[in-house]
């Protein structure tokens, strides 16, 4: 397995307690003072708290909480200077920017995920609302026949085998997931889900819940709901289905409202995610603020070069805390359409903070997109419905593993399918998130822009109450693609863990090779130098598919497989 990999993953329309190893001081969000930052410090390995903890204050911080099993500490500190002189004490590694108090960045917006809605040009007919349709396959919930990536993954026939055991827990490290739902609440833990990103009024706005830490089972961005229904929404008669219908969801959320992810909430959810032992973690995301954390890059400032250190230190440290728990982890390539060995200038980072965006050369030996490119994470590229490559999609054979739905708005050109709703992926979706974006009115029903916008909603029988109905919404992205491969890498567990209770499991390594083994193997295109200009894109979109039919740049491995890793066959 290689060490380093990459992604890009983005909130839609925009975009409880911790865990044991996590000592919390209680400190009122945006109370400090507009000179002020949030860090995360590394420890040095082995270092005594005492002595990190004098460096702290004496470089003038104040600890804010501590995750004791990872080796880092929060704290608040001067914005200038206060990196360098912490990390002079023996005790300390490093220290990163978390997050600045009082500045006040753009929201982080990616348009690939809701290209349709932008676009103005979707095809979708009205939203069926009220009791649902009779499913039309054993196992298949009513909306499934909208689902092609169930259908490409093999999903409806992997059900029938091994639909998912309720021990086995996934991960979604996300912006929350939404309980309310009725094709997640059969799934959802509500004891093991927890919350590490509380809201910042700066980036996402009046908070809606007192201490600004949104209760479990909420989310108010819709992208980890939509994660969380492909990876394993019920398969109760109801709205769609996911991937592995019977697993169980764990919400471990990482990520603003305003869809930036911040290095210490992502490092506490998976020394959580180790600590209770998750079976698997989707990570749909990159942390923000550097598209790519770079050793040295000459074009920034040596303060930033050494944030960015401890950044890549402290997420390897923890992804590999996770991995030796026997945590799978799974993350998306990014939505960048750029061979990832071949990275181009960076000119979005960094995307937070006093700084404005500057070009950045990208030296692939030394700057790493992370986490994807992090030790033991396996990459996932987006496929369209047609089995092509997304134009949107990263690639490249340095970090690709497999592929796999991902949704492709512009596939199928120069026929009817070409730029329709249907060519994207359709999961669960937050309804209050859906009020704000125009798509619901404040009844619950879906208005004509919702309807533009290929909404769903179904009720259960009976049911009057809106905020009890399942509602659904159409995005793409790798950010998409990655939840499928979660799922398969859930059912593999399934089937072949062993243990009883709280023990049962299957290492990592071995969730990889099944998963490996059994992905549908598919060739480069020919040409292999892809264009999308038909579809409409630049000459920078135009992409080399590199390598054999058993392993190549657009679809590593090969199209994840739910039937055949479940079957063999």
């Amino acid at each position: 397995m290689r060490d380093f990999r990459r992604t890009l993953g983005v909130a839609a329309g925009a975009l409880a307690l911790v865990g044991a190893s996590l000592t919390i001081t209680p400190t009122a969000v945006g109370a400090a003072a507009a000179s002020t930052t949030e860090y995360l410090v590394l420890l040095e390995p082995g270092a005594d708290r005492s002595a990190a903890l004098a460096a702290v204050e004496a470089a003038g911080g104040t600890l804010v909480k501590e995750n004791v099993n990872l080796g880092t500490m929060t704290v608040r500190g001067p914005a200038a200077g206060f990196s360098t002189k912490v990390a002079a004490s023996p005790a300390i590694d490093g220290a990163a920017r978390n997050r600045s108090i009082g500045s006040v960045p753009q929201p982080k917006f990616n348009p690939v995920e809701e290209e349709h809605l932008i676009a103005g040009a979707a095809k979708a007919g009205a939203p069926k609302a009220g009791a649902p349709k009779a499913a039309t396959a054993v196992g298949m919930d009513p909306l499934d026949d909208k689902l092609w990536g169930l259908r490409m993954v093999r999903s409806d026939l992997a059900r029938q085998v091994q639909p998912g055991k309720k021990l086995v827990k996934v991960g979604v490290l996300d912006s929350g997931i939404d309980a309310r739902n009725p094709d997640i609440a059969p799934n959802f833990d509500w004891n093991l889900s927890r919350n590490f990103a509380p809201d910042i009024p700066e980036i996402d706005g009046p908070c809606e819940f007192a201490g600004c830490l949104d209760p479990v089972g909420w989310d108010d961005s819709g992208h980890g709901t939509h994660v969380a229904g492909t990876i394993g929404a019920a398969a109760n008669g109801l709205g769609v289905s996911g991937v592995a219908p019977n697993v169980s969801l764990v919400m471990i959320r990482g990520g603003q409202d305003s869809g930036f992810v911040f290095l210490g909430p992502v490092v506490d959810a998976l020394t959580y995610a180790g600590d209770v032992r998750l079976d698997v973690v989707n990570m749909s995301f990159y942390i923000d603020p550097w598209l790519y954390n770079c050793i040295a890059n000459p074009a920034d400032s040596p303060e930033a070069q050494a944030e960015q250190r401890t950044t890549i230190r402290t997420v390897q440290r923890a992804l590999e805390y996770a991995h030796d728990r026997k945590v799978t982890l799974v993350g998306s390539l990014g939505n960048n359409h750029e061979d990832l060995g071949k990275p181009r200038i960076d000119i979005s980072s960094p995307d937070y903070g006093d700084v404005p965006p500057y070009p950045r050369p990208i030296d692939n030996a030394t700057c790493f997109d992370l986490p994807i490119e992090g030790p033991h994470v396996i990459g996932v590229s987006a496929l369209g419905p047609s089995g092509k490559k997304a134009d949107y999609s990263n690639y490249g054979l340095e970090q690709i593993e497999v592929s796999a739905p991902g949704g492709w708005f512009r596939d199928y050109f120069g026929t009817p399918n070409y730029r329709v709703n249907e060519n994207l992926i359709l999961s669960t979706y937050p309804v209050n998130k859906l009020q704000v974006l125009g798509f619901v009115d404040a009844a619950g029903n879906i208005t004509p822009a919702g309807v533009t916008g290929g909404i769903q909603k179904q009720c259960p029988p009976g049911e009057t109450e809106y905020t009890r109905c399942g509602y659904y919404n159409w995005l793409q992205g790798t950010s998409m693609a990655s939840p499928h491969v979660s799922g398969v890498a859930a059912l593999i567990v399934s089937e072949y863990g062993k243990g009883a209770g709280a023990k049962f499991g299957l290492p990592p390594d071995q969730v990889h090779k099944r998963l490996f083994a059994t992905a549908q193997e598919r060739s480069c295109p020919e040409p292999r130098l892809q264009t999308y200009t038909n579809e409409g894109r630049s000459v920078e979109f135009n992409a080399l598919c590199e390598g054999d039919r058993s392993f190549n740049g657009f679809y590593g491995h090969g199209i994840v497989d739910a039937f055949g890793a479940v079957t063999g066959r």
